[in-house]
């Protein structure tokens, strides 16, 4: 019986789905799971009929699986991981290449690594995103480790990975964790996205006075654009039409409004604040996110604290519209691009991961969640200026910036009389001012640092490190 070519630990729905998809591309697979009956079912339903074979256990997996072996683990990221790579490793040989496709912090991948290669086996931490129907259909893929190992599994993953009309959604990112590092950034920009559209909902909502079809109907246009056209909107159109299975109103207002986390988020903001780069808008999304679990102390804080009394802003003839909030979702989005690009430009240079931004735009234009037409400008942006140190820089986003934070100033002045938190809107606000501000008023906190602790300070109008005796 021949030999399998690739190998997956992990049969939940991401494992399943991406061994179908690379069966569907060819490639036979062998699959293991930590309890048999989850491999026999799905031997027997959706695996069944197709070149997929099980085993029963670690050894039996390995030997089914042709040389060099090619094995995916999704499992949680983890101790669970060095778990199952102490339990393969006896049955390893030298060539053989295992590949980390969940959401592991960095750091333990660059350990990974490591460790690995120097027992002569190849190790490979790969952001994967798209959810499950990406993982099926094809997904977004950022493999990082040596570049010998991604050369060992390139042309499974160019078939795999979802493909756009200047290639697939996968590319060699850089060496050690920088795989799971990019994948972790998605992330963050994926949490400032999701949260910007919320606020928009909940903007239409509250003060426009706008119902979930008519809010659908904006998304829907909205999706129409270059700025907006994205999946994220694409799905928030989906959600907002959604009716209850009992047709008794829209499931969205049925939900919980408590917002949940796998830690990504947070890894994005502790990276920014190691590295020093600015996220501001990305950590509103994750702190919106942490009010939000505080569900009963709000409930109590709404009978106690009291906020402006809210305006019905469309029938008092005031700036604010659909076309305003549109301009300060767009520059919220694309405050949360600029960010991440500009915290992997930093780690790059950092971490020496020589990350290459227009391929990174490019393999994030097809399959993974923050998918969008803005990433071909990015894209652009980067190839036009490889040294760009922000993407606000470039002529196209400066415009936009230009033309649009009027919007985003009425948006924010808006629902800060009406009692509206808008988290990711206000601090996109602020970015913006203070990164277009020549001359913040730091000076005056250099002042005190050094009243207070003798920091010293530099002047403007002199060279050197100054200490003034404040007091005297």
């Amino acid at each position: 019986m021949s030999k399998a070519h690739f190998g997956l630990i992990g049969l939940g729905v991401m494992g399943e789905n991406l061994v179908l998809n690379a069966e569907s591309n060819g490639f036979s697979s062998v699959v293991y799971n930590r309890t048999y009956s989850k491999t026999a079912e799905f031997l027997d339903g959706r695996g069944l009929g197709k070149q997929i074979t099980g085993a029963s256990d670690l050894k039996d997996f390995v030997d089914k699986l042709e040389r060099p072996r090619r094995i995916l683990m999704m499992i949680k990221a983890g101790p669970a991981i060095d778990a199952v790579i102490d339990q393969i490793s006896p049955y390893l040989q030298e060539g053989d290449l295992l590949i980390d496709g969940g959401n592991s912090e960095f750091r333990d991948t660059e350990r990974r690594v490591l460790d690995l290669e120097s027992r002569s086996f190849g190790f490979i931490g790969m952001g994967i995103s798209g959810g499950a129907k990406g993982a099926l259909e094809g997904p977004s893929m950022m493999p990082g480790g040596t570049k010998s190992s991604y050369l060992a599994i390139e042309s499974l993953l160019s078939k795999m990975a979802a493909q756009v009309e200047d290639g697939p959604c996968v590319t060699y990112v850089g060496p050690g964790g920088s795989g799971h590092f990019v994948k972790t950034v998605h992330n963050g920009i994926e949490y400032g996205i999701e949260q910007i559209l919320a606020e928009a909902y909940d903007l239409m909502k509250r003060i426009c006075g706008m119902d979930c079809s008519q809010i659908a109907d904006v998304m829907a246009q909205w999706n129409k654009t270059e700025e907006l056209s994205s999946y994220l909107v694409e799905i928030t159109e989906i959600c907002l039409r959604k009716k209850d299975s009992d047709k008794e109103g829209d499931i969205v207002e049925k939900i919980l409004d408590k917002a949940g986390q796998k830690g990504t988020g947070l890894w994005t903001v502790m990276s920014a604040l190691e590295l020093g780069a600015s996220v501001p808008t990305i950590y509103a999304a994750l702190n919106a996110r942490v009010l939000s679990s505080m569900k009963e102390q709000r409930i109590l804080a709404e009978s106690i604290l009291h906020g402006p009394s809210q305006k019905n802003l469309v029938s008092d003839n005031t700036s604010i519209d659909t076309a305003s909030i549109m301009d300060a979702v767009v520059l919220s989005s694309i405050a949360s691009y600029a960010q991440g690009m500009e915290l992997l430009r930093i780690a790059s240079n950092d971490y020496n991961y020589n990350l290459d931004m227009p391929s990174i735009a490019q393999i994030w234009k097809g399959g993974c969640i923050i998918r969008s037409r803005l990433l071909k400008r990015i894209q652009d942006a980067f190839n036009l200026n490889p040294e760009l140190s922000n993407l606000l820089l470039d002529p196209w986003f400066s415009d936009q910036v230009n033309r649009r934070i009027s919007g985003l100033a009425e948006v924010v002045a808006a629902a800060a009389e009406n009692g509206v938190p808008v988290p990711c809107f206000s601090s996109t606000l602020d970015y913006l001012n203070s990164y277009r501000t020549g001359r913040l008023p730091q000076n005056l906190v250099q002042a005190m640092r050094d009243c207070f602790g003798s920091h010293t300070y530099q002047r403007v109008d002199k060279e050197g490190i100054f200490h003034t005796e404040w007091l005297s």
